[in-house]
C-alpha cells in the first residue's frame, strides 16, 4: 500500500519500466546493413566530442508522434514535427534529415536509435546527411540514456493525453527552448543552451 502511495510522487508515475516489444520491418529480429551501437566511435561513447545524437519517437494520444533528438555532450534537444503525425520510415528520414542539415557541420556526426521500423530508411538518411546511424540492442532504452532522460522531462510539457498532431513545429520549438533553458546537474548546472554555445565558440 505504501509503495502505491509513494508512486504518485514519481515524475513518471511508474514503479518499474516495462520494456515494449520490438517490431522490425523484416520480421527476422534484425535489419540488414545496420551498424551496432558497439561500433560507435569512442568520441561518441564518452561524450568527448559534440555532434553525436540520440533519437526516438515520443507518442501522444491516438499514436501521434514527435521525433526527439538529444545531443549527447550538451543534452541539447531538438523536437521534429512529423507531417500529419505520419511515422513511416521515408517520412521520418525526410523530417530528421531536414532538421540535421540545418545544424552546423561539426554538430552532425552520428545518430543512435532503437530498432523501430521508423528508421528502416536509415541508409538513405545517412547518404543524404552524412550522419552515420547506429542501432541499440532490442529492449535496451538505457543505451540511449540521454534521450530517455530528456523524453521523461518532455512529458511534463507533452503528456500522453495530448495529440501531437495539434502542435506545429513552432510549438515544438518553443517547448524545446524551455527544456534547453533548464539547468542540468550533469552539466554542472549549466543549461543545454549554454553548453551548446560553449562548444560552438
Amino acid at each position: 500500500m505504501l509503495r502505491r502511495e509513494l508512486t504518485q510522487y514519481l515524475r513518471t508515475g511508474r514503479v518499474l519500466r516495462r520494456p515494449k516489444g520490438v517490431r522490425l520491418p523484416d520480421g527476422r529480429g534484425g535489419r540488414p546493413n545496420t551498424l551496432h551501437i558497439s561500433q560507435r566511435p569512442a568520441e561518441a561513447a564518452d561524450r568527448a566530442v559534440p555532434g553525436h545524437w540520440e533519437g526516438d519517437l515520443v507518442f501522444g494520444k491516438n499514436m501521434s508522434p514527435v521525433a526527439t533528438l538529444v545531443e549527447r555532450s550538451t543534452r541539447y534537444l531538438l523536437l521534429v514535427a512529423l507531417p500529419a503525425g505520419n511515422h513511416e520510415a521515408d517520412v521520418v528520414a525526410d523530417a530528421l534529415g531536414a532538421a540535421i542539415t540545418r545544424l552546423p557541420k561539426q554538430l552532425a556526426k552520428s545518430l543512435t536509435w532503437d530498432l523501430g521500423s521508423e528508421m528502416a530508411a536509415h541508409q538513405r538518411f545517412s547518404a543524404e546527411t552524412g550522419v552515420t546511424v547506429y542501432f541499440c540492442d532490442p529492449k535496451s532504452p538505457w543505451q540511449r540514456g540521454s534521450n530517455e532522460n530528456t523524453n521523461g522531462l518532455l512529458r511534463q510539457y507533452l503528456p500522453r493525453t495530448v495529440n501531437m498532431r495539434d502542435y506545429s513545429q513552432t510549438d515544438f520549438d518553443a517547448i524545446a527552448d524551455q527544456l534547453n533553458g533548464r539547468p542540468r546537474q550533469t552539466l554542472g548546472f549549466k543549461t543545454p543552451s549554454e553548453a551548446l554555445a560553449e562548444v560552438l565558440r
